[in-house]
């Protein structure tokens, strides 16, 4: 059945497609970068379609190019893994996770002593940024947590939750600002269009003329500083319902009117189609699901 399959023009693809690059293909390959070049042509003549733009200094991949890697990458990534899973068991397996900082801090880490105790043979790294990572490009992330308004359909996906924002402070902040106009804290947004205007929305809504008394304003880069800022008393924050709730379970803050809230994006995690069976990537996904549930956060349906 696969005895005219040119695997190893297929394997050569892959890696350029992944990579977009020949060059950085060849040293994955530990081949030249000819031999790459030589192996797509050889693909291209034998399906009898151009896979690459070949531009000058870089490669791009044509439409079908595209539909070959999308089936090709997750094939071989299901038989890498089944080939991995008849190995010996080693002392653990490895698992990247990236996601923002401010969900790191404020949501993830609080909860992870319980994936550990429950999986203490899976070796989990977090790595901390705003910038979106192309993990069709990038196989050393296992699985992302991203906060977006956007839809994955190239991504196999879990939805956590949606979001909304609403005000809290300390104890004493929330009952001075029912006689007088608080500082506002809010943070300067990575993605203007994730949440643009935020107080203006809420005091709208609200009712509250404090837009209009002319507030102190205390920003910050990040929601975790944020958060630290309102526990310390320096002021009310406008805050995600989602990164609020440990503060918040624990007392240090509290909300000023709750039942007023703007609407925010959502979560989920996703991975690239056929990674979800890898089994560190399986628990991973069950135990978010399940802290999910356990938290009261209202979850989506999974993609």
């Amino acid at each position: 059945m696969f005895a005219n399959l040119p695997l190893t023009a297929l394997r050569a693809f892959e890696s350029a497609s992944r990579l977009l690059s020949f060059k950085a293909a060849a040293e994955e390959l530990s081949v030249t970068p000819t031999a790459i070049s030589h192996q797509i042509r050889s693909l291209e003549s034998w399906l009898g379609v151009p896979l690459f733009q070949r531009l000058p200094r870089q490669v791009r991949l044509t439409e079908c190019g595209e539909r070959l890697f999308h089936s090709l990458h997750g094939a071989l990534l299901e038989v890498a893994q089944s080939v991995d899973s008849l190995r010996p068991q080693r002392s653990g397996a490895n698992l990247m996770i990236s996601t923002t900082p401010a969900f790191a801090a404020l949501w993830l880490v609080p909860r992870l002593g319980r994936f550990y105790a429950r999986h203490p043979n899976i070796n989990l790294r977090l790595d901390t940024n705003c910038e979106v990572i192309d993990l069709q490009q990038d196989a050393s992330v296992d699985l992302v947590i991203r906060y977006s308004l956007d839809d994955y359909p190239n991504l196999y996906g879990l939805c956590l939750f949606d979001e909304c924002f609403a005000v809290y402070g300390s104890p004493e902040q929330v009952a001075q600002a029912r006689e007088q106009t608080p500082t506002l804290i809010s943070v300067r947004w990575h993605n203007s269009k994730l949440y643009a205007h935020g107080w203006e929305a809420w005091c709208d809504k609200a009712q509250e003329s404090w837009m209009q008394d002319r507030p102190v304003f205390r920003e910050y880069d990040e929601e975790h500083y944020a958060l630290q800022a309102a526990i310390a008393g320096q002021g009310l924050v406008l805050a995600s319902n989602i990164l609020v709730s440990e503060s918040v379970g624990s007392g240090l803050l509290v909300p000023y009117r709750p039942e007023i809230h703007v609407d925010g994006a959502g979560y989920s995690a996703l991975c690239v189609p056929g990674r979800e069976r890898h089994p560190p990537v399986r628990a991973f996904f069950q135990w978010l699901r399940e802290e999910a549930q356990a938290a009261g956060h209202p979850m989506l349906a999974a993609g």
